[in-house]
């Protein structure tokens, strides 16, 4: 048998520290999703809806999607008025560049009240 990068191969083929345990665990990365949030707001709009698991893997997406697009935006403008911290003016700017007409303003909106609430709650 070879060995690979300079680690040898372990009795039964596997490779780590826990060759005679038979209750080895596998510690995999938890994954971060948007599911719990975009679940608690269906059941704000339509209570009596559920949502599949691939309907929530596309919604998951489309979620990460836009916060990468508004946060590149976002952090393009704060780069192009010389600044390295983002603030709530530049991601209204950016989400005003990027929704159309009038999910802008209900986005802005939205935004505005949360920001408000954050501010208020401190």
């Amino acid at each position: 048998m070879s060995t690979e990068h300079g680690q040898s191969q372990q009795a039964g083929g596997r490779r780590g520290g826990n060759s005679g345990n038979k209750k080895s665990k596998k510690h995999c990365r938890r994954k971060e999703t948007y599911s719990m949030y975009i679940y608690k707001v269906l059941k704000q709009v339509h209570p009596d809806i559920g949502i599949s698991a691939k309907a929530m893997s596309v919604m998951n997406s489309l979620v990460n999607d836009m916060f990468e697009r508004i946060a590149g935006e976002a952090a393009r403008l704060a780069q192009y008025s010389g600044r390295t911290t983002l603030t709530s003016r530049e991601v209204q700017t950016a989400v005003r560049l990027l929704l159309p007409g009038e999910l802008a303003k209900h986005a802005v909106s939205e935004g505005t009240k949360a920001v408000t609430k954050y501010t208020s709650s401190k």
